[in-house]
């Protein structure tokens, strides 16, 4: 009778719990989220600025919506070149220096007056922010293979709600708090307090992020075989994609991925910029209490993002787990505006319209995983960002001149649940053999 001894790392790929994944997730992925959480805070907050800035500065719907919006210009020219500039320095450098540049500047919106230096100051923030989410996005093709990539970037996503969750709340507490404390306004505080995580996080970056798995001393060479054998797997057996940066631009799948992003991340920032102005319209005082009541779409959202990467990952199945939440999306703008004085259904709603629009966006980013690798992954993911996030531009800009001209959102939100609808139909016309892996 013959023996034999296993490998020390005999791991299944269908095995979710796998040790080595498990060791790889707690490792990364709460610390990247963190950062997002803090990246996504800092774009975001203007939306709650915008409670006391408009009284304070005089500026319209219409200049918010502007300005809000304008942070995608600077977003969009250097996501590309910040991408590949971290492909080639590494994510440890990269990540660091891009958070401690948007801590810096968003603490210096403490002073602006005029609406020329408040677009300023958000061109600026996007375009020391540009590469931090493409940036994360290629980072963990690094190391998790495309059928585990759904489950990690909807727990990473999960950043978005969260930081709704925990700082709407807490961005309504400081302009209560601090209004007039120092000779200076609550939404200035504001500004100040949240852009010290940015700094303090950039910091820690250095010292606990890893470039690749090649490079992480927390784990054993069996582990970095391993993990190294599993992505180098994926990447020969997956679709082909391009392998430059001049054939990305050629490709005419990545347009259409461009274009089904630009439909989500419509409804994504036309949700977070103006939440708390929606539930504002419902009659509720108090920006606390404001912030309390915006939580709730996010507390919704998150637990349906993480129930959706599961299952898409479970079942390999991409399209489908974005259709139906795109779809529940659009049903959810179009009630909760059809609805904008009833506190409780414009809630109802609302969360619906977060759940769906925000569990689209981790998911999304299976699909061109599934065929991007090497330069061609660094030059197709910030491509695919930058324009899909143009919409972050026209979102709020569209919502703030259609209010000043109608004086109600109603129409905004309509549009919104259009582009769901768009995007839904876009990613049904994707080959299922292109995404499910």
């Amino acid at each position: 009778m013959s023996t034999s001894v296993a490998p020390p790392l005999s791991l299944s790929v269908e095995d979710p719990e796998s040790s080595v994944y498990r060791k790889v997730f707690w490792r990364i992925v709460p610390f990247l989220m963190l950062c997002y959480v803090v990246a996504y805070l800092d774009r975001v907050n203007v939306g709650f600025a915008k409670l006391q800035m408009g009284q304070d500065l005089g500026f319209s719907e219409t200049v918010f919506g502007l300005g809000a919006g304008i942070f995608f210009a600077g977003y969009f020219l250097f996501e590309l070149p910040s991408n590949l500039l971290m492909n080639k320095i590494g994510a440890r450098i990269w990540i660091a220096r891009i958070m401690i540049t948007w801590g810096l500047i968003s603490a210096a919106f403490v002073y602006v007056t005029t609406p020329t230096e408040f677009y300023i100051m958000r061109f600026l923030l996007g375009l020391a922010e540009a590469g931090f989410y493409p940036g994360v996005i290629l980072y963990m093709t690094y190391w998790f293979p495309a059928h585990r990539r759904a489950k990690i970037v909807a727990v990473f996503m999960s950043a978005i709600p969260v930081a709704g969750i925990f700082g709407n709340p807490l961005s309504g507490w400081i302009m209560d708090a601090f209004q007039s404390t120092g000779s200076m306004h609550g939404w200035q505080w504001m500004f100040i307090i949240e852009a010290l995580p940015a700094l303090l996080v950039g910091v820690a970056v250095i010292f606990f992020l890893d470039n690749s798995i090649e490079k992480a001393k927390w784990l054993t060479a069996d582990e970095k075989k391993y993990l190294q054998s599993e992505v180098d797997k994926d990447r020969q057996h997956g679709v082909k994609g391009p392998h430059s940066v001049g054939a990305v631009f050629k490709d005419g799948r990545i347009w259409m991925m461009c274009l089904i992003y630009f439909t989500f991340v419509m409804g994504q920032y036309g949700l977070t910029f103006w939440m708390p102005t929606l539930v504002k319209a419902t009659g509720i005082k108090g920006n606390l209490n404001i912030g309390l009541l915006s939580a709730i779409p996010f507390i919704c959202a998150i637990i349906a993002m993480n129930i959706c990467g599961r299952s898409a990952d479970a079942r390999r199945e991409r399209r489908w787990h974005l259709i139906v939440p795109a779809l529940v999306g659009a049903v959810g703008f179009t009630v909760a505006a059809s609805f904008a004085d009833n506190v409780v259904v414009s809630i109802v709603f609302l969360s619906m319209a977060a759940a769906g629009v925000l569990t689209c966006a981790p998911l999304f980013w299976s699909l061109p995983t599934a065929f991007l690798t090497g330069t061609g992954a660094a030059a197709g993911i910030a491509v695919i960002n930058s324009v899909g996030n143009l919409a972050g531009f026209a979102s709020p800009y569209m919502i703030g001149f259609l209010k000043d001209l109608t004086h109600s959102t109603q129409i905004g939100m309509y549009v919104l649940a259009g582009m769901l609808v768009l995007g839904a139909i876009l990613v049904w016309r994707t080959p299922a053999k292109l995404v499910n892996r």
